[in-house]
């Protein structure tokens, strides 16, 4: 029986508006060689400067890791060969990064069971990302716009035993920093990305060679890669053969991790402390800053908001997935609840997010997903809270039917404009007054004489009457386009011929 031990190194490109050393943009996207200065080249004399705001992000992501904050942290240079470093070497943290020895706990479903697990943090360190290399036949070039990127790496204990374990703790990760607003989390550009080490032994006996996976560029392909390894590490030992240590790629076509490079001998890096940069030493100034930086992260949210709005844990969960709409969903509620009590309807707190998450969770997701707009955006939305509440409360107040509640939501988001004008100016208002509904079903009763005749004959059964009466129902709520009260429409026409 063999037992599984996998750590993760997850690199995140903090959202800085400068690089780390030096003040060139940091952009995803521009073109090549256009974000360098003689500072991330490395030319003579050039000295770093570093970018304060990419440490305070840095310590917000360590207070969510419940990291330790060190009294001393600094950087050191990292010796190695880099052909997409000019200077040939990083500038990292290695004695003291700023982030110690913390955790975060997974919990979720995959593969059919319950997962809950506390994943240790060895550590956060702050450094600086290397440029681009792009291959083109027997041509290697260079873009340096992302050398010098404030990345920081997230390093964990060997804790995770599945690929399914690491998904989980990936996907975390990734809507901790988005809702942090540290890191936009886009995997498919490099913002975020993982390192695997993947090692298996018989049980008990603790961690046999380690085999590193590079580069993963989505939470899947960390699963799939990671089960892959575990897979062909058991299949090598039960032939009796030996695990080589080395580095390895997901090639996502074959579905199959294939060999990079061997790694027999850790790399002797040779650190050293930057002499150009001095030791940083948090005050409580800056760790101040971090703290009033911080906002309820995702897996308390999601659990006050299921508690809170009385709402199922897949509501809950599917409305946090987001820092944007669940801010959405709540000042939407809010709105309900005041819109509603200016309509002379009380409704309560659980009554009006029930309203609007169902609504959210579906119409409104599909007009976004037609629209293009991502959640992130929903709140620049021309379905604003104040909207979408003053329509949920009309249609929770009687005052405009379900079907032409859809109506005006598209017509909201189409024309820019107020749910009760595009109601007033539609004639969308609900009729309710009994006596034009009278009028209505007697104007449908001459119409429809036979079938008058037919619901008042003695020899007709009770599922063909209640069939004519949905009928009839169905007629007067045509003649009045919709707009009809059914409630009263039904309660009438019930009247009249039981």
């Amino acid at each position: 029986m063999y037992q599984s031990f996998i750590g993760l190194e997850v690199h995140i490109h903090l959202l800085t508006k400068t690089k780390v050393f030096c003040g060139c943009r940091s952009a995803f996207g521009d073109e090549p060689n256009s974000n360098i200065c003689p500072g991330c080249m490395a030319y003579p004399g050039t000295l770093p400067a570093l970018n304060i705001e990419a440490l305070r992000m840095a310590g917000m992501v360590a207070r969510a890791l419940n990291c330790r904050i060190p009294e001393k942290t600094w950087f050191e240079r990292k010796q190695y060969f880099y052909p997409d470093i000019s200077k040939n070497f990083q500038l990292t943290q290695s004695a003291s990064p700023i982030g110690q020895q913390g955790y975060i706990d997974i919990e979720g479903q995959a593969a059919g069971k319950e997962i809950k697990k506390r994943v240790r943090i060895k550590e956060c360190h702050l450094e600086e990302d290397a440029g681009k290399m792009l291959h083109t036949g027997t041509v290697s070039l260079v873009d340096y716009n992302r050398a010098g990127v404030s990345l920081l790496e997230i390093v964990t204990e060997p804790d995770i035993e599945t690929g399914e374990e690491a998904e989980l703790f990936v996907q975390q990760l990734r809507r901790t920093v988005r809702y942090l607003g540290v890191c936009n989390g886009n995997m498919e550009e490099g913002s975020l990305r993982a390192d695997a080490n993947v090692s298996i032994n018989l049980s008990g006996k603790g961690p046999g060679r380690i085999v590193e996976i590079k580069n993963l560029n989505s939470s899947r392909f960390v699963k799939l890669a990671i089960n892959y390894e575990i897979a062909r590490h058991s299949a090598l030992l039960d032939e009796g053969k030996v695990i080589a240590q080395e580095t390895r790629l997901w090639n996502e076509n074959r579905d199959e991790t294939l060999p990079m490079r061997q790694k027999e001998n850790a790399h002797d890096y040779r650190y050293f402390p930057e002499p150009d940069l001095p030791v940083f030493c948090p005050d409580a100034a800056f760790l101040k800053s971090v703290d009033d930086a911080m906002v309820e992260l995702p897996v308390p949210r999601r659990k006050r908001v299921a508690s809170e709005y009385q709402l199922n844990e897949e509501q809950a969960e599917i409305i946090c997935d987001e820092k944007a709409q669940a801010d959405y969903f709540e000042a939407t509620v809010t709105e309900t609840e005041s819109a509603a009590a200016a309509m002379g309807l009380s409704l309560s707190k659980a009554e009006a997010a029930g309203r609007i998450a169902n609504w959210l969770l579906q119409d409104v997701k599909h007009i976004l997903g037609k629209e293009g707009i991502e959640l992130r955006d929903i709140g620049s939305f021309r379905l604003n809270p104040k909207r979408f509440a003053s329509l949920a409360a009309m249609t929770a107040a009687g005052k405009i039917t379900g079907k032409n509640a859809r109506q005006t939501l598209e017509a909201v988001i189409a024309e820019d404009k107020d749910p009760a004008q595009i109601v007033k100016e539609r004639g969308w208002e609900l009729i309710s007054d009994p006596a034009k509904i009278a009028k209505a079903i007697r104007t449908v009763a001459e119409a429809e004489a036979a079938t008058v005749a037919e619901l008042r004959g003695t020899a007709i059964d009770e599922k063909r009457r209640r069939t004519l009466m949905a009928y009839l129902t169905g007629k007067v709520l045509a003649a009045t386009g919709g707009r009809a009260d059914p409630k009263i429409v039904g309660s009438q026409i019930d009247s009249l011929f039981t």
